[in-house]
């Protein structure tokens, strides 16, 4: 664990910037970090191996990513210029989020993205059935340019190799040397509260029940040791049954009104290669 604490540079729903000690505790040594669901990369940040193998179906995050490890001083130059008073105006924001929604261009697109997501509502990352990006306006003071979290993530992402795959296909494929922590999108805690728009493919309950099983098999079969990361509701106890289940109380963040965000429970559900 490194000594001082790393924040990632995009804003997300679910991070766990909060939980790292905790997860990097369950974490044993290995060659490779395998992540199937990197989101913002905080266990990535926070964590050393030898070796990342960060995947994301999402991707525009995952076109980012590549493009800070390799030409991270023209990103940083383009991205600062959108963080001023000029484009924190509501207006200019749905002018951007149109351009972004309009673009195949990968440097523009991913200039925009984190641009989006620092002045969008909550840092959510949210696209509607025809894969177009609808956050709405933030309406922060201020947005933040994470120059020096841009900097670092560039950084050690010489270590990385990003992938945009099916997380079947990265557990399955993960080398000898490796263990695989999954922090996949939260299966729901009540029937409303399900949020799939993370991508334009969503994660049900079939997706929910799939990984499940496929951690047990990776451990099982595979070898691999596997922490995965949910809420603590009684579908995740039933699909996690073989894990040996580690409970936690989290704080999270977004929830519209300051006085609804409560602590949630979560579970850490631990799969060790038989001996």
């Amino acid at each position: 664990m490194p000594q001082s604490k790393h924040r990632a540079f995009l804003k997300w729903a679910g991070g766990k910037y909060s939980l790292i000690e905790k997860i990097n505790k369950e974490l044993p040594k290995a060659k490779v970090l395998v992540e199937p669901f990197v989101g913002a990369g905080s266990v990535f940040l926070n964590s050393e191996y030898e070796a990342y193998h960060l995947n994301d179906i999402n991707e525009d995050l995952i076109n980012l990513y590549k493009i800070l490890q390799t030409d991270s001083t023209h990103f940083i130059a383009e991205a600062e210029h959108y963080f001023t008073p000029q484009f924190n105006q509501e207006a200019v924001f749905y002018q951007q989020r149109e351009r972004f929604n309009g673009s195949t261009d990968p440097f523009e697109r991913s200039v925009l993205f984190l641009y989006l997501n620092r002045h969008g509502y909550n840092g959510l990352c949210r696209y509607n059935l025809s894969g177009k990006f609808n956050v709405p306006f933030g309406r922060y003071k201020a947005p933040y340019f994470p120059k020096k979290e841009l900097q670092f993530f560039a950084q050690k992402a010489a270590r990385a190799t990003f992938t945009c795959l099916p997380f079947q296909q990265v557990m399955l494929q993960s080398p000898d040397d490796s263990v695989i922590y999954c922090d996949p999108p939260y299966a729901p805690v009540s029937e409303t509260a399900y949020f799939t728009a993370y991508s334009k493919q969503g994660f049900g309950l079939d997706s929910q029940e799939e990984l499940a099983q496929l951690a047990l098999h990776a451990s099982d079969k595979l070898g691999r040791f596997v922490l995965v990361s949910n809420h603590d509701t009684a579908f995740t106890r039933r699909i996690y049954k073989p894990a040996k289940l580690r409970k936690l109380s989290v704080s999270r963040f977004i929830s519209q009104k300051g006085d609804s965000r409560k602590k949630v429970a979560e579970l850490l559900a631990v799969y060790r290669p038989k001996a």
